[in-house]
């Protein structure tokens, strides 16, 4: 018994040895449902909604799903266990996971947090617009049904099943009262970037709850958050039912299914239908950016993240999918309703949610209850991984500086400071030229190639540096078993080689970033946005130098020391896991 109650004291001080506290004091999950919950918010996102149902229309239909499931099993299912077994493997969050297993790239933790801050930054900004469409639901009559309203113009023309007779012809230079409602009533647009005009008071008030929300799910750590998700989480999912059952029994509902499935396998002929696989899975599987790693790492050492990979991947492309049934069974509706093609009304993008979308209801009995409905869940998939990605900059810097950021309460102060800090550089997206700024940072900030570059860089240092059989040794040592071969393959050959590939596609057919596909940004506006590239993905050779400035003997000796993964790694074996279990009287996964 003393040498049994031994063991047992080694292993609840091995997590102790890698953060320099104790494991309660950084926290767990209170149960597997909670981190089940928080991956799903993350990963399910308004990509799922906007982007992948069009996707496949115009990619293809069905076809489209033979370069989705490839870039899956090699890129997103591989990067997905790769970024979560190494949360629950080192107990760290985003950056500090690098410096346990190959500090030379630590960098790559900067960079990933960086671009979550920029991202937080911006994404909110749509919580907001979206916020502003759910509270006008609750009007007696839809605002953007009618062009009686102080924003409309002379051209302006309510669309609905009336101008679909023979004898209806538009007006010369006709809007729609839904485009105007977003265009001239949401974001007020100015003629570009640089009249910057007056910060919109209503928007920046959505702004404002959207952050107190967020604040609010984050400001207890795993507590606070993982009891948010029970609802954050499932609700989405219970509006995107009601919505697809809604579809479903809508005239015309079949016709926009057929243009969202009908298989064109000639268009898989063109490489931009497999470009735009490649970077949807990117988008929605929320790889590469530390937020997987942050989630894994509060797991039980023991957990099964292989198998609860497998089963959320399989969640993410399934929502997609259904998604698909729900948003064209209501444009299938819409194009009848209006008797215009399908081509007409499938947009991508904030012009499916914001116009497409308020267009449909218009059309629909009851239009308030509908669109209540869909923007609630527009607003929860957007809370979500807004606030997973706060979740994942707190943890980072609580890992870096543990004692003095778990002290007291300065844990929820450094939070409400960057929720502040977010808040005031958000009200410049808010302004007449927001959406200006906010294609600058959607494009340079979480674009394909940045992504790209940082899934190279950590399929390599997995697969060749730290070791693809070592990495499947402590994935074996957690759960008892190895992964598939196929996924130690990917690490090492498939996952590089399909990237490279990927962003060599990409920045050959590169071309200047245009508004509308006519408005040109000042050569300025590039600069920004090149800037906001850089500063994130300097981070990886300034760490890099950093790192060989302060190491002893030569450069080689330097470059293998800064190399090698840190001494306090869990030791843990199966025997020492199953004994720790049975004295806590508890079945083992191992």
């Amino acid at each position: 018994m003393i040498h049994r109650g031994f063991i047992f004291i080694n292993i609840s001080s091995s997590r102790e040895k890698q953060t320099g506290v104790r494991t309660e004091e950084r926290g767990e999950w209170g149960s597997k449902k909670e981190f089940i919950l928080s991956v799903a918010g993350a990963i399910i996102g308004l990509g799922n909604v906007w982007r992948f149902p069009y996707l496949c229309y115009k990619n293809g239909g069905g076809a489209f799903f033979i370069p989705y499931i490839l870039f899956l099993a090699v890129c997103g299912i591989p990067l997905f266990v790769l970024e979560t077994a190494l949360g629950q493997f080192t107990s760290q969050g985003g950056i500090m996971c690098w410096r346990k297993v190959c500090p030379l790239f630590e960098g790559m933790g900067y960079a990933s947090q960086l671009i979550i801050f920029y991202g937080s930054i911006t994404y909110i900004v749509i919580l907001a617009w979206a916020l502003l469409f759910f509270f006008s639901s609750f009007s007696g009559e839809l605002p953007w049904a009618t062009c009686n309203n102080t924003w409309n113009t002379d051209s302006c023309v309510v669309l609905n099943n009336y101008n679909a007779t023979p004898n209806w012809t538009s007006p010369v230079n006709a809007s729609s009262s839904v485009t105007e409602f977003w265009q001239r009533r949401v974001l007020n647009m100015s003629t570009g970037i640089e009249t910057l005009g007056n910060i919109q008071s209503d928007l920046s008030l959505y702004l404002l709850l959207g952050w107190i929300i967020c604040y609010f799910c984050v400001w207890k750590g795993v507590r606070s958050t993982g009891k948010a998700v029970y609802f954050t989480a499932t609700f989405p999912f219970v509006m995107l039912v009601v919505l697809f059952l809604r579809g479903m029994t809508l005239p015309g509902a079949f016709h926009g299914i057929k243009y969202y499935l009908y298989p064109n396998p000639a268009r898989l002929a063109d490489p931009q239908v497999w470009m735009d696989a490649g970077t949807q899975i990117f988008y929605s599987y929320a790889i590469c950016l530390g937020c997987l790693t942050t989630l894994g790492s509060y797991n039980k050492y023991n957990n099964n993240c292989y198998k609860d990979s497998f089963y959320l991947c399989l969640l993410n492309s399934g929502t997609s999918f259904i998604s698909g049934f729900a948003i064209f069974s209501i444009l299938g509706y819409m194009s009848q309703k209006q008797g215009v093609n399908i081509s007409s009304v499938a947009e991508s993008g904030p012009g499916l949610v914001f116009i497409v979308y308020p267009q449909a209801v218009t059309l629909m009995p009851w239009p308030q209850v509908w669109s209540a409905c869909f923007f609630a869940m527009i607003i929860l998939l957007g809370i979500d991984g807004q606030f997973v990605g706060l979740e994942s900059i707190m943890t980072s810097l609580t890992d870096i500086f543990p004692s003095q950021i778990r002290k007291g309460y300065r844990r929820e102060l450094v939070l409400l400071l960057m929720c502040v800090l977010c808040y005031a550089f958000g009200l410049l997206l808010v302004t007449q030229a927001g959406t200006y700024i906010l294609q600058i940072f959607d494009h340079y900030v979480c674009s394909g190639p940045t992504l790209l570059l940082l899934a190279i860089l950590q399929s390599v240092v997995i697969g060749w540096i730290y070791g693809a059989e070592r990495f499947s040794d402590n994935i074996e040592d957690m759960i008892g078993y190895k992964p598939l071969s196929l996924i130690k393959y990917c690490w090492m050959y498939g996952t590089p080689l399909v990237c490279s590939g990927t962003l060599v596609f990409l920045l050959l057919r590169y071309s200047p970033l245009r508004f509308n596909n006519s408005y040109v940004y000042p050569w300025w506006a590039y600069w920004i946005g090149w800037f906001l590239t850089s500063s994130s993905l300097s981070m990886v050779p300034v760490t890099m130098i950093c790192k060989l400035a302060k190491g002893k003997g030569t450069l080689w000796q330097r470059l293998k020391a800064s190399s090698q993964p840190a001494h306090d790694l869990p030791v843990m074996t199966k025997e020492i896991a199953n004994i720790n279990a049975s004295l806590h009287g508890q079945k083992c996964d191992v």
